[in-house]
């Protein structure tokens, strides 16, 4: 089955909006060269995308992570992968940094964005985590903009 998209609110064609997105893209997107390992980006990229409930964001991330050469069993467990054991330490601690980010609003004192940084500290040098923050910074980003645009997924209609 194809898949086309519609925005059902608003097309996004402020020039401002666009090129900050544009620009997130090029410095963080999936097709970005960056010192982080490839399939750790996209697994940042999509589980950003699952936390924010873009559903364009899903099949194109799920595209990419495919791409990619993540197992599947890794995709397919992204939304619990605290929950297993397929994910690498430099892996959790990522991912833990980048839902506490993208959920800062739900920050508490049991449940400090600090302690998400300092957890991936002791992974990542420091340039390390600027690409993952502008790799979760441009994921949510470009979410929030889906979702204001309202891009659904439809089939796609041949010819």
């Amino acid at each position: 089955m194809d898949t086309g998209f519609q925005n059902v609110r608003l097309n996004a064609t402020n020039q401002h909006l666009t090129a900050l997105a544009n620009a997130g893209a090029a410095a963080f997107g999936h097709t970005a060269t960056l010192r982080v390992d490839r399939a750790l980006a996209q697994l940042l990229r999509l589980r950003v995308a699952q936390l924010n409930n873009c559903s364009y964001c899903l099949l194109v991330h799920h595209a990419a992570a495919r791409t990619a050469d993540i197992p599947s069993a890794k995709v397919e467990t992204l939304t619990a992968w605290w929950e297993t054991h397929l994910f690498t330490e430099e892996e959790q601690a990522a991912l833990a940094y980048a839902e506490a980010l993208t959920r800062a609003a739900d920050a508490t004192v049991n449940t400090r964005l600090q302690e998400a940084h300092d957890r991936m500290a002791a992974h990542f040098t420091e340039d390390e985590i600027l690409e993952i923050v502008g790799v979760v910074i441009n994921m949510n980003v470009w979410t929030r903009l889906k979702l204001a645009e309202g891009a659904m997924p439809t089939t796609a209609t041949p010819g």
